[in-house]
């Protein structure tokens, strides 16, 4: 059976997120997937190998690093830290890289939303570290951890705010790398089935919280070719992969339709940057108008930006209720897709215009 890639354009991904917050939240995947997220946001374009690889760099593609990173000292410990920012008129994504899901890192990320800009999406992960690098008993820990995590973020976040637990993806029966250091190469046969109880207890626990499940390794069942040498990693194709899964999600959650007649195919570009050739894919014309109109009045997001704890982080304005995102699950597999009642799109940063005439 020949499965084929379907992948949003970036026109309409801008108009999905536009005066949205997003953060992203998790390990190296995550910060593919945050990087992905960033390149969609400006243009049609695959990430480079390159960018794929690196890690805590100064800038990626007109984001920021706030916090670690080459800032810091690089290594491939637990407490290896590396916050990202991208803002634009239009969009705000942030990147924190965890390597376990409720530390004292993560209650400090925790006070930042608790006094500052409340995320519209919160997309987040964190497994392997989790049940790697802690304990060789690691269930119980793990998820006495997941409940204190979303309990917090729960607590936090105001209702409107849509948080998407990804489920962690096939690894390959061979695993090599930067994560696998030798203090825990002996338990490189035993992480795959591992992997698939961790899914297990975070995908039901996070249904308990009534919190997003998207089953990432459910989906990429089928597209274990897009898996890179080390076991572990993806490539360009699966992370755009990715966030169109993740924009479906979101668009379904928000009551948006993206038309999904004009997801591109991923044999459209004969080349795929960074991988064979560093030319740009060829996209096709776009003669699908967007579901939605363009706003013509916003606040800017290089405005009104009180100081942060983050020296070089940048919080906003006040958040702006939109509907209600929670939805009970339906269908025989809860994992892979809520069924969700209509929501509307409300745009919690626009500030239209008044009318001189009034």
């Amino acid at each position: 059976m020949k499965h084929e890639m379907k992948f949003v354009r970036h026109q309409h991904v801008s108009q999905l997120f536009h005066n949205k917050f997003i953060v992203v939240m998790g390990d190296s995947i995550q910060r593919s997937v945050y990087k992905d997220l960033v390149k969609l946001l400006q243009k049609d374009d695959y990430l480079y190998v390159t960018q794929l690889k690196r890690k805590g760099e100064i800038s990626f593609e007109q984001d920021c690093l706030v916090e670690g990173g080459c800032l810091s000292c690089m290594n491939n410990g637990t407490a290896y830290r590396e916050v990202r920012q991208y803002q634009s008129p239009h969009h705000l994504v942030r990147f924190y890289f965890l390597t376990n899901i409720y530390s004292n890192y993560m209650k400090s990320i925790m006070e930042d939303f608790r006094h500052g800009l409340k995320p519209d999406l919160v997309i987040v992960n964190s497994c392997l570290w989790d049940i790697s690098r802690y304990d060789l008993k690691w269930v119980d820990g793990y998820k006495v951890n997941l409940k204190s995590f979303f309990e917090e973020l729960l607590g936090i976040l105001p209702e409107e705010s849509l948080v998407l637990w990804n489920l962690t993806m096939p690894l390959g029966s061979c695993i090599r790398g930067g994560f696998l250091v030798p203090e825990i190469s002996h338990k490189e046969a035993q992480l795959r089935d591992d992997v698939i109880e961790a899914n297990f207890y975070s995908g039901v626990l996070a249904e308990a919280f009534k919190v997003d499940v998207l089953d990432l390794h459910f989906h990429f069942r089928f597209f274990l070719q897009h898996r890179t040498r080390d076991g572990i990693h993806w490539n360009a194709l699966a992370h755009r992969r990715i966030s169109t899964l993740l924009s479906l999600h979101a668009a379904e959650a928000w009551g948006v339709e993206l038309p999904i007649n004009s997801l591109v195919d991923s044999s459209v570009g004969h080349h795929l940057p960074g991988l064979e050739s560093a030319r740009s894919v060829v996209r096709p014309p776009i003669n699908n108008r967007l579901p939605y109109p363009p706003r013509d009045g916003y606040i800017n997001f290089e405005v009104h930006a009180p100081p942060d704890r983050h020296e070089n982080a940048a919080y906003h304005m006040p958040y702006a209720h939109h509907c209600s995102l929670r939805n009970d699950y339906n269908g025989p597999n809860p994992y892979v897709m809520k069924t969700r009642h209509a929501r509307y799109q409300y745009m919690p940063y626009t500030l239209h215009r008044p009318n001189p005439h009034d």
